[in-house]
């Protein structure tokens, strides 16, 4: 009687075949909010689910696009993040930079009319955000709200104030949110875009939200429900569905992302209007901060550059690494 050979049982799966697997398995969704260990996730339906995040999953934050498992009890879990572009990030209390949205194309910088100053305008925290769309290949949208608070004058100071910027072709808006002035060209402007509200405190960011969505509170409220936070989802990076299309995402510390770990180079870069002479200069590491031969410099001199505009490239460039 011939004797059973001993076949060789099938190897265990390893870890990399086991979370490829996985990931295989796994749903996409859009992460709506992030709060701790926990994200809200919204699937293909519009639905929203509570998940947990892997720490091998790398950092996620709001806009991400996620691989995620449901659960039939308890929370979902999240086991990846999808390629991105344009991560915004702030520097948390040590310096470093903190992921606080991604998949962003759109930032709206919003300013407001200061009467008493000259110009009615902050231009050099205006120049910093510009800076911080360019080095993340995010289109900007320069955004002055609080408009019916301005008189004949004071508007025709701010828009002789915005001119160099639209020569340089960045679209520059005029809005109230309390009158509904501009309030439409805006939703046109948004539609198909993710985008991102910065400015100062007192801008009037939180009342072109509550125009843009008249259901904020009906929407935070189911948020709530899905992450059993409360109220406390007001105080988390957000993102919102346009009514008109698009996406908005409500950051409440995204206005102190702008600029560290910033060199002179990538600095010079951000001005767009800089780029046509920066190749010109003497020396190849030229930093426009009144070296022989800095054509950026001639520029200016000459009306090719505002001379405001290399005021604040130093202004930024003395604060570098602060």
């Amino acid at each position: 009687m011939r004797k059973k050979k001993n076949r060789p049982k099938p190897a265990a799966p390893t870890v990399a075949n086991a979370a490829g697997t996985a990931e295989k398995q796994a749903r996409e969704g859009l992460v709506i909010a992030r709060h701790g260990a926990h994200a809200t996730i919204e699937d293909k339906e519009g639905r929203l689910h509570e998940c947990i995040t892997r720490r091998n999953s790398g950092p996620i934050v709001c806009g991400d696009r996620v691989l995620w498992h449901p659960a039939r009890t308890g929370y979902g879990v999240v086991v990846a993040h999808l390629p991105r572009r344009a991560l915004l990030s702030r520097p948390d209390p040590r310096g470093r930079p903190r992921p606080l949205c991604a998949n962003v194309d759109h930032l709206v910088i919003v300013n407001a009319p200061s009467p008493a100053a000259q110009p009615p305008l902050n231009l050099d925290l205006l120049d910093r955000y510009l800076v911080a769309a360019e080095l993340n290949g995010i289109q900007a949208l320069i955004l002055v709200n609080k408009i019916d608070e301005a008189d004949e004058a004071l508007q025709a100071a701010l828009r002789a104030a915005l001119d160099c910027y639209r020569a340089m072709d960045y679209p520059c808006l005029f809005t109230s949110a309390v009158k509904g002035t501009g309030m439409a060209a805006l939703q046109t402007r948004l539609g198909g875009h993710t985008s991102v509200l910065v400015g100062e405190s007192g801008v009037g960011k939180s009342s072109l939200i509550k125009a843009l969505l008249p259901d904020l509170d009906i929407r935070v409220g189911a948020i709530s429900a899905v992450s059993g936070k409360g109220r406390h989802t007001t105080t988390t990076t957000t993102l919102y569905h346009l009514p008109g299309g698009g996406d908005l995402i409500d950051s409440p510390g995204v206005r102190d992302f702008a600029l560290w770990h910033v060199d002179a180079a990538a600095l010079a870069h951000g001005f767009r209007d800089f780029r046509p002479w920066a190749t010109q200069c003497r020396f190849r590491n030229c930093r426009h901060a009144g070296e022989a031969g800095c054509a950026v410099a001639a520029a200016a001199a000459q009306g090719s550059i505002h001379p405001r505009r290399l005021t604040s490239y130093r202004r930024i460039l003395a604060t570098l690494g602060q």
